[in-house]
């Protein structure tokens, strides 16, 4: 058998087997048949393209250059074909069969046939239309068998074609089904009988034919692994710049090296910027990555990339870091586990009657405090043991930091990966008992009434391990803001990227039941493809707008990780996105610790209107004391040292820990006055974790520094009257919603502003720290039921942020009621609230006067004699 010339070489489109038995395979039979084409005319009964289509096709495509070696696999994108035959006992064999139709440089037109037959792969090639000289008497088929450019079957093809009339020749291949996958090279000579050598006839890009034989063209849709119903798997990307893709597949998941790598080729597994491939279920691997070839400034072919759609991610691998050879995480080669959510049902609680509580997943249970078992705690099963807390607190709707995987050394708010928590969040660790445990939990907070809402990061990523690689300069900002570059910030407004996470979105929506997400940094979602600032994003009307979204709630969260600091602006929201309310954070504190405004008070305790009355309300607000970056609510009244002046914080007299009685009934006042603000003002008030019982990350703002929540201090005498003190607020914004959890604000005349002698309040006067207020119920609303009739007095409630205290006049109650006393800070537990509310005796002039303390709350409610 002739050898194939040296100009014969392998180009980068093929395709490699490990170092398994590659040097033995052997082509098992070249069998020519002269009544080949009578069997494929029966067979192909699927659609083909005609000589014109693959014209218009090539024509469309984009120019590649024609320096490729013979055996590059440069080749026609054709249509593929599948089709179930019945007609012989022959056909009835055929499972599948793919067709690819090439035009050769000089008119003809060669027709490949490969299916598997048996446990054999055939491959049929039909040539037609070819106009050869009278010289040249003799067609052939000369190529080789290759699996990538590391890896060369040596076995070489040399075969006669059977003429099956004067312009058609035919002949058919048969491998082994362990020679596959691969792909079978091959060139065209026509000699004549004198001599051996002839003229060799190439496709039209003069290059070599090239098919894959035990491995599919596959499907551009769904992007990232899907499976057939026959068990094949599908395997979709995107990558706009990459000249060439490779699918690396392994065996075992601790490898360093690929068992197989799969060279896609651009022009049968392209589908615009989507590569894609489909090769049998039956294969053994267990996990797979891609590699990228192409311009060196922006692709790496050395790195395995994870699949940006995979849904189950492989264990992270050890010593990644230093071999170059593997990713952080592989995509896993199976399905996602199935779930029961039969009897699942969304709370769908109405935006201005959520009750929200922010918490890190592995923090909230981790400590050996929560009494878990090792393997439950600080993952979501742990969430779901103690959702009786939650509960008991009246929360309705829990924010979970971000779940994703992430970058170990940043942090959770640097994602490497959006479509699977992280699989430390599973019981055993593992990416499937992770999905489970997550769905497990989502459904058991539902089963309580509790909605799930997840903060998510979709601004920038971790510095490697993510999105690098696969197509940097379609995902990321690059060559436009030097800062955006250096952050890896994500392109979001890019079409691809857009929909990309859009995808992401829809996929936590329908998979997990996710009832609401939080997106960090999403001043950043304004920015447009080269950094400019855009007044009508995009992606955040598409997400305002998405169908499958339109039943989630949808927050704006503008801190950024990277600065650390939240940034004010005005975002875009269609009537569709709340905001977490930074200012409402930095006004609370600014005015109780003695040097906010008044007026700044009044706005954010009536809904922050100079944010929200644009066609919006304060349900849209996010009220917040504390979060779980900066200082968690007991630090903030322990520690304000120079390093801490963004914070805002007040120690109320020493710094840090302390056994100063008057320094810890101050800071004891202080928490439940900020608790107090919190939950009284007009807007979604959120709990930050460990608030309810004292946790402290030490003075430190950090992110990292927080520590473990440990539950023992539940049990302390602070953390059970704090947590009962927020448990009573709860109530009281649920039995008076009608004036706490209004989706509209309050109109004039329901509200009345008052100074400490009913003297208007002193707006003007920066040393005035005294502001009281009326809010009048609504009398339609008071008798929607006999239950609620009784309840429905005026509030008033009064703030005193000086250092004095102040006897103030309460207004006239409404006829035939009278005020009750049911909150004062200032007082000892347990009398500093009360469900039923004391009635004041006090009596000055006809009118109610009550002795209020120094930075101290109040709350009084009207009520009937005998309500």
């Amino acid at each position: 058998m002739a050898t194939l010339s040296p100009f014969h070489t392998i180009g980068s489109h093929c395709l490699n087997l490990g170092a398994n038995e590659l040097s033995k395979s052997a082509i098992t039979s070249c069998v020519c048949k002269s009544k080949v084409g009578q069997s494929l005319q029966r067979i192909d009964v699927g659609r083909k393209l005609l000589p014109g289509e693959v014209v218009h096709n090539v024509a469309q495509s984009p120019r590649w250059s024609l320096d490729l070696r013979c055996f590059a696999a440069a080749r026609v994108s054709v249509e593929q074909t599948e089709e179930s035959v019945t007609k012989t006992s022959q056909v009835d064999e055929l499972q599948k069969q793919s067709t690819y139709l090439f035009r050769t440089e000089t008119g003809g037109q060669v027709k490949v046939f490969v299916c598997k037959r048996s446990v054999k792969y055939v491959v049929d090639i039909e040539v037609s239309s070819l106009q050869l000289s009278s010289d040249d008497s003799q067609l052939k088929l000369s190529g080789g068998l290759y699996r990538s450019n590391h890896d060369i079957i040596n076995q070489i093809i040399e075969t006669p074609f059977i003429a099956r009339s004067s312009s058609e020749l035919a002949l058919e291949l048969e491998f082994e089904a362990k020679e596959v996958p691969c792909y079978l090279s091959f060139l065209l000579k026509a000699s004549s009988g004198a001599s051996s050598s002839g003229s060799e006839i190439r496709s039209h890009r003069k290059s070599s034919f090239c098919v894959p034989i035990g491995l599919d063209q596959g499907y551009p849709a769904p992007l990232g692994l899907s499976f057939s119903t026959d068990g094949s798997m599908n395997f979709a990307v995107y990558s706009r710049n990459a000249e060439s893709l490779v699918l690396c597949l392994y065996d075992d998941n601790a490898s360093e090296k690929p068992a197989l790598e799969l060279d896609l080729d651009p022009y049968v597994n392209r589908t615009g910027n989507i590569w894609h491939a489909s090769i049998e279920g039956a294969w053994t691997f267990v996990s797979y990555g891609y590699r990228c070839k192409g311009n060196r400034d922006t692709f790496h072919a050395e790195h395995v990339l994870l699949d940006p759609y995979a849904k189950i991610i492989g264990s992270s691998i050890p010593n990644h870091h230093e071999s170059g050879l593997l990713p952080k995480h592989l995509g896993r080669l199976c399905k996602e586990p199935a779930f029961d959510w039969s009897g699942d049902l969304s709370p769908n609680i109405p935006l201005e009657q959520l009750l929200v509580y922010r918490l890190n997943v592995m923090q909230f249970t981790k400590d050996k405090s929560s009494k878990l078992p090792a393997d439950v705690a600080g993952t979501f099963s742990g969430v779901t043991e103690k959702v009786q807390h939650l509960k008991d607190l009246g929360i309705n709707a829990v924010l979970l930091e971000p779940i994703l995987t992430f970058s170990e050394q940043k942090g959770p708010y640097f994602p490497c990966h959006f479509f699977s928590p992280a699989n430390l969040y599973g019981p055993s660790n593992g990416s499937v008992s992770a999905i489970n445990s997550m769905k497990g939990m989502v459904k058991n907070l539902h089963a309580n009434g509790i909605e799930v809402f997840l903060e998510v990061v979709f601004t920038h990523t971790a510095e490697g391990g993510a999105l690098q690689g696969l197509d940097d300069l379609s995902y990321y900002h690059k060559n436009s803001v030097e800062d955006l570059e250096a952050r890896n910030a994500l392109n979001c407004n890019y079409p691809v990227v857009q929909q990309f996470i859009l995808d992401s979105l829809r996929h936590w929506v329908i998979e997990f039941h996710i009832d609401g997400f939080c997106f960090i940094n999403a001043s950043c979602l304004l920015r447009g493809v080269h950094g400019e600032r855009l007044s009508r994003p995009p992606l955040v009307e598409a997400i305002a707008f998405e169908p499958v979204l339109s039943m989630t709630k949808i927050i704006a969260d503008c801190w950024d990780p990277y600065d650390k600091m939240p940034k004010e602006i005005r975002f875009p929201h269609w009537k569709k996105w709340a905001e977490m309310n930074t200012k409402f954070c930095s006004d609370i504190r600014n005015f109780l610790r003695g040097q906010g405004a008044l007026s700044s008070l009044a706005t954010r305790l009536c809904g922050s209107g100079d944010i929200f009355s644009d066609g919006r309300g304060p349900a849209f607000s996010f009220n917040f004391i504390a979060r779980n970056f900066g200082l968690p609510l007991v630090d903030l009244v322990s520690y304000s040292n120079a390093e801490l002046a963004s914070e805002v914080s007040w120690n109320c007299g020493e710094e840090g820990p302390t056994i100063n009685t008057a320094v810890l009934e101050r800071r004891l006042k202080q928490i439940r006055n900020f608790l107090f603000v919190l939950y009284i003002s007009l807007g979604i008030p959120v709990l930050n974790m460990g608030d309810e019982c004292g946790h402290s990350s030490s003075g430190s703002p950090s992110c990292g520094s927080r520590k473990h929540l440990d539950w023992n201090t539940m049990t302390t005498g602070f953390g059970i009257q704090t947590t009962k003190f927020i448990s009573f607020l709860i109530s009281l914004r649920k039995s008076r919603s009608d004036l706490l959890q209004k989706r509209n604000f309050l109109k004039e005349e329901n509200i009345e502003w008052h100074g400490s002698n009913r003297s208007p309040p002193g707006w003007e006067d920066p040393s005035c720290k005294f502001l009281a207020m009326r809010l009048k119920a609504d009398k339609a609303e008071g008798q929607l039921s006999s239950e609620a009739s009784q309840l429905k007095g005026d509030l008033f409630i009064a703030f005193n942020a000086a250092d004095r205290a102040e006897t103030i006049i309460l207004p006239p109650p409404p006829e035939g009621m009278a005020w009750r006393q049911l909150v004062d800070t200032a007082l000892p537990y347990p009398g500093f609230f009360s469900t039923d509310g004391k009635p004041i005796c006090e009596q000055m002039m006809g009118l109610v006067a009550y002795k209020m303390k120094s930075r101290s709350c109040i709350l009084f409610e009207a009520c009937t004699d005998g309500s």
